[in-house]
């Protein structure tokens, strides 16, 4: 090839880039979503053979077209005096605040989205413009990539340009200041983590070094009107070396002891001089987001000043915690594990520092539970990365096709799945299943109450609130048992509750006295009157076979050696009361009371022989005795006299 022929080659690849950048000019100033012309502006561009994908040569042209139209647009807004992102606001689109580099940015990633140009393109772009702005454009640029992360995190295009993108970001952190920019480094920080995945390795320390570079310095002499001791001052700055890098100036048993001893101090200053809750320090904590600052002033004319801030004394006890928690983890060389004399030192250390925090106002205890809850989450953090990081990503699980290369239907189930269907139908087929007596078992009473029998024995020693009466469903199933089978029991349970229902066989003898002796007592009680009432029921039946005794005995002429003889009168006296119906046999009964009990005893057993031929010979006796009586009106027997 000639120099004419690559001057031409020159010439044309010029005028191509141009016409793109002319026709990119003019889709910036196209009203709409970028969804209704971006494609036919690429078609524009380079007039592709009928596709809509285009070719590795095709896109580097339209990058290398793209990349200059972005610099220009810079270029331009730089002369302007205006911001990067604001340059040439749109005023015939939907947003006001839309810039044509905005508007670039968003037709080059809708492309990107739809795979008509390389993803990784968008990358490249965003690259160049944070290399071409200064640090206040890049904060309005990265506000942009923030807006459009879920985009840029697609699959399609996280694969593309995931190293670009962290290059980006990084380069971003370095020309930040860790001091003055400590919000914007944590958005860029924020952004990696979403951006990419939590298995990533690239982002795991796995060697775990520390940022040595990160060194505090202090003064080695006092300063001019200093109250604060030197000693003191030097000490507590000494610390910082510690937190640093404690594998090299905490692990060796000699710089142990000497941390150990330094933090003696300082945890014995901060208790001698505790902070009250007072309104200087709550308000100091409420500003404290306005003017935070990543490191402290190690001036010893402000270290009075810090001792009784809040903030300060939280952020030195903090990184006590931490380093005693990176101190206590495991690591995989056993001759970095602590000592049993350092642990326990690290352990009582561990204790008094979280009961300073604690007691720092305001809400300590609530501060010392989020950094717990922080802290035991960096543990599951480290235990991930020993084992090598594995993704957190199930994989799906593989489907398996038959032989046919069809889906196999799943199948129907009638009771919603394999095991209760299973059932119905074992229960279909085997219908004396459900009537079987011993399906369901029910206990008898002196089966059901034997726990609680247990329970009430004083030598089993079961404490009170285990007792089975504290069971309210064990308690009504046993009253509905004691109701059904053994009632004279369950009629106790309102004398006595629950363990009055208990069987009197199934309790010792100790407990069965407490709860049954006074039943039996009113058991005898009832028995004695229901005899004393049936013995009452009797008495007019007695009298009438008594005086036909001794109607019998006058006319038959016996002798009266079984009555006594003031028995007589008496006898006559109650048959004619009887006959009168003046005195009913019940008062006869209590006005002789000298009755002998022998007489009835002889008609209880004249009715038990033949209580028919009883009950007329006492009629025909007592006609005969009241004929008698009337004849006789002096009511002594003709017969007595005569003896």
């Amino acid at each position: 090839m000639t120099l004419n022929d690559r001057r031409d080659d020159d010439l044309r690849l010029d005028k191509g880039k141009e016409r793109m950048q002319e026709v990119f000019k003019n889709a910036i100033l196209r009203p709409g979503s970028p969804e209704k012309f971006a494609l036919q502006v690429v078609q524009e561009a380079i007039k592709p053979q009928k596709q809509t994908v285009l070719v590795l040569d095709e896109n580097q042209s339209l990058e290398n077209a793209l990349r200059t139209l972005l610099q220009d647009l810079v270029s331009a807004a730089v002369k302007s005096g205006e911001r990067t992102m604001q340059y040439g606001k749109l005023i015939d689109i939907e947003d006001s605040n839309c810039g044509y580099i905005t508007r670039l940015l968003d037709i080059v990633l809708y492309l990107c989205e739809k795979g008509h140009i390389e993803g990784g393109m968008i990358f490249q772009l965003l690259e160049d413009l944070t290399e071409m702005s200064t640090m206040k454009d890049c904060k309005e640029i990265f506000g942009y990539i923030e807006r459009k992360k879920d985009t840029l995190g697609k699959q399609e295009l996280f694969g593309r340009g995931k190293l670009v993108m962290l290059r980006t970001c990084n380069q971003l952190l370095r020309r930040l200041s860790k001091a003055n920019d400590v919000v914007f480094c944590g958005r860029i920080l924020m952004f990696l983590a979403h951006f990419f995945p939590l298995s990533e390795r690239s982002a795991v320390n796995f060697k775990g070094v520390f940022n040595i570079s990160n060194e505090t310095k202090y003064g080695k002499d006092a300063s001019e009107g200093a109250s604060i001791d030197l000693n003191f001052y030097k000490i507590f700055w000494s610390l910082q070396e510690h937190f640093r890098n404690p594998a090299a100036a905490t692990l060796p048993p000699a710089k142990w002891q000497k941390f150990s001893s330094n933090l003696m101090i300082v945890l014995d200053a901060f208790e001698a001089q505790p902070l009250c809750d007072d309104g200087g320090n709550v308000n100091n904590l409420e500003q404290e987001e306005a003017s935070f600052s990543i490191k402290y002033l190690t001036s010893s004319k402000l270290m009075g000043l810090e001792l009784k801030d809040p903030s300060f004394r939280r952020h030195i006890l903090v990184q006590c915690l931490i380093l005693f928690d990176y101190l206590k983890a495991p690591t995989k060389s056993e001759k970095d594990w602590p000592s049993d004399t350092m642990k326990e030192e690290i352990k009582s250390c561990e204790q008094r520092v979280k009961l300073l925090l604690e007691s720092i106002p305001p809400k300590g205890k609530e501060f010392l539970q989020c950094i717990e809850h922080i802290l035991e989450r960096e543990k599951n953090w480290l235990w991930w990365k020993w084992e090598g990081c594995p993704p957190f990503e199930k994989q799906p699980a593989e489907k398996k096709i038959g032989q046919d290369a069809t889906k196999k239907r799943k199948p129907r189930w009638r009771l919603g799945n394999k095991e209760l269907s299973q059932l119905w139908k074992w229960a279909e087929q085997n219908p004396n299943a459900l009537s079987d007596p011993q399906r369901v078992h029910m206990p008898s009473v002196s089966e059901y109450w034997k726990p609680l029998a247990e329970d009430m024995d004083p030598a089993a020693g079961i404490e009170e609130e285990y007792h089975h009466k504290n069971n309210r469903v064990y308690c009504w199933k046993g009253l509905r048992f004691s109701a059904r089978q053994d009632l004279e029991g369950f009629s106790k349970f309102s004398e006595h509750g629950i363990e009055g229902v208990v069987p009197p066989e199934l309790l010792s003898p100790e407990v069965r006295s407490r709860f049954h002796s006074k039943s039996s007592e009113k058991n005898k009680r009832v028995k004695r009157e229901e005899e004393s009432k049936n013995a009452a029921a009797q008495p007019e039946e007695g009298q009438l076979v008594q005086a036909a005794t001794t109607g019998v005995d006058a006319e038959g002429g016996g002798n009266g050696a079984e009555l006594d003889e003031s028995a007589a009168p008496m006898d006559c006296d109650a048959a004619a009361s009887i006959r009168g119906g003046g005195t009913s046999p019940e008062e006869v009964e209590k006005q002789s009371p000298d009755i002998d009990t022998s007489q009835e005893a002889g008609q209880s057993e004249a009715e038990n022989e033949g209580e028919a031929e009883a009950k007329a010979e006492a009629e025909e006796a007592t006609v005969e005795s009241n004929t008698e009586i009337e004849a006789n009106p002096s009511g002594k027997d003709s017969n007595v006299d005569a003896a």
